[in-house]
């Protein structure tokens, strides 16, 4: 039944201290946003949505730099009922084409810079709009132009919704080459963000240092999403810079980031345990956490960092707890309202203890399928409701689960997926280029990166850089390749298939030297 209560702005909205003059953003040099802020900004920008025509279930697709109008803008689309459609701002005019004409978009938000680009992709989009990282931008000066015209006025009343309505789309490449939607509900996105607010204790007093992308689950729904549940305020930057991270430290109560965020600190001469003092809690995820990094994190600051797991179709599924035992390469325990098994290649429950199978969960938090993909969704769900994460795990006798590899070929590096068979399709169009196969290796920075194995007509006509130039024009940076090996031929099992384990063996240190 729809109610406004349903809307995950409204679930916020509940949590928002009582007094909306409390900082809800301080990003720095005197410059502050309030809870007052979210409101009025975000209530003009769902109502001249609405004064467009834009209806509940229209797609959002936003690629932006972050500010925080970028989170006025996300608040107003779970207020309007509208579905956001965050993307990488790497993402290249390949990947942009795919998604919008797959989310088919009723407007499109981009960088002043990407307008040009934008204009020839949104052929047909009704609405296409500018905002820039300081804010300004065609999206916010048409609200205010709206205003002063008298075409809309100040307020709005969040709509009520079915507690399925969609909230967000964010796209994951398929290991198959073709991307996949994957639709997350207010219900999913609310049961997360209040199961993590306890999970972490979170409350209004905490300071959340944000320097994750907001494109990203981990920087959107993880990071905002408890600060918006509790109270709390961000202590705002644009990006991880590890000189500006050790400067705000002190403002700080709590820091989420990737473990390459961790490395980097530990690398930094003037990262002691008197930085942190104030600091409750660090959190890391999006990427296994070594072990090594976790010990040496612990001697240099006495704080332990909490490990969690979870998934663009999930969101957090597991926690190391708050208080408790945080142990060292595992990802904690079920969250409440999460239930995890592992299983045989047959589907049957591995009831030994520490048996490795493959991951399966199932709650709140889990996404209610693909975009328009039923075939897919029914594929990846089993009978019982239970999701198939792709990745192998084990469970100890405490319950804590351990991920120990990826039944798919994903590689995550910097915290961000990589899928081989996209960067693979651009390879294998090369001229000269007879076949590749993009595996992932150790990185000293980014814990992960990806190497292309070619085998090519002729090695003297085709050199590396000439593969890494021509993918540097179809995929986001972050998805080429660190290196490109040539080879006679790629290794293969009995059935012809690609043995990408054995070349993950052969090239195992390849990155060790690379920053």
């Amino acid at each position: 039944m729809k109610s406004v209560e349903n809307n995950l702005y409204r679930i916020f909205e509940r949590h928002f201290p009582e007094s909306r003059e409390a900082v809800l953003i301080d990003a720095g040099g005197g410059e502050r946003y309030t809870y007052d802020d979210a409101e009025t900004q975000s209530a003009l920008l769902a109502q001249y949505f609405t004064s467009l025509g834009l209806e509940p279930g229209d797609r959002i697709t936003v690629q932006v730099e972050k500010s925080p109008q970028f989170l006025w803008l996300y608040l107003a689309c779970l207020r309007a009922g509208l579905v956001f459609h965050p993307l990488n701002t790497a993402y290249q005019r390949a990947e942009l084409e795919y998604f919008i004409a797959d989310a088919e978009p009723a407007a499109i938000i981009c960088d002043t810079k990407k307008l040009p680009l934008f204009t020839e992709l949104a052929a047909g989009i009704r609405h296409l709009f500018t905002l820039d990282s300081d804010g300004t931008g065609s999206l916010f000066q048409s609200c205010r132009d709206s205003v002063r015209e008298g075409q809309i006025a100040h307020g709005f009343s969040t709509r009520a919704l079915e507690p399925d309505a969609l909230a967000a789309l964010l796209y994951s490449s398929g290991t198959t080459g073709r991307p996949k939607g994957i639709m997350l509900s207010h219900r999913n996105l609310a049961a997360n963000a209040e199961v993590l607010v306890q999970a972490w204790g979170f409350t209004s007093a905490d300071r959340l240092l944000h320097a994750l992308p907001v494109f990203h689950v981990h920087g959107l729904f993880v990071a905002i999403g408890c600060v918006l549940a509790s109270g709390a305020s961000l202590v705002w930057l644009p990006k991880f810079d590890v000189a500006q991270v050790l400067e705000r430290l002190p403002d700080a109560t709590v820091f989420m980031g990737v473990p390459t965020f961790y490395t980097r600190l530990l690398q930094a001469p003037t990262f002691s345990a008197g930085l942190v003092s104030g600091m409750r809690l660090f959190i890391s995820g999006s990427a296994p956490l070594l072990a090594e990094t976790f010990n040496a994190f612990k001697a240099c600051t006495g704080h332990v960092i909490l490990e969690r797991y979870g998934m663009t179709e999930t969101n957090m599924n597991t926690s190391n707890p708050l208080r408790g035992e945080r142990k060292p390469g595992t990802v904690g325990m079920p969250l409440p309202g999460v239930e995890v098994r592992v299983v045989d290649e047959n589907g049957k429950v591995l009831g030994d203890v520490g048996a490795v199978g493959n991951l399966q969960v199932k709650g709140k938090n889990v996404f209610r399928g693909y975009w328009r993909m039923p075939e897919k969704t029914a594929e990846d769900f089993t009978g019982d409701g239970f999701f198939n994460t792709g990745d192998k795990a084990s469970i100890d006798s405490d319950g804590y689960v351990t991920i120990v590899g990826r039944s798919k070929d994903m590689i995550i590096s910097g915290g961000l997926n990589i899928y081989p068979k996209e960067i693979e399709a651009v390879i294998d169009k090369i001229d000269g280029v007879v076949e590749s196969a993009v595996i992932g290796v150790e990185h000293p920075d980014f814990g992960e990166g990806a190497v292309a194995v070619v085998v090519a007509q002729s090695a003297e006509k085709l050199a590396a850089d000439d593969i890494i130039t021509r993918l540097k024009t179809s995929l986001a940076a972050f998805k080429v390749p660190k290196k490109v090996v040539f080879v006679d031929e790629l290794p293969r099992n009995a059935m012809g298939k690609v043995q990408k384990n054995v070349l993950r063996q052969r090239y195992a240190g390849l990155l060790k030297l690379i920053q």
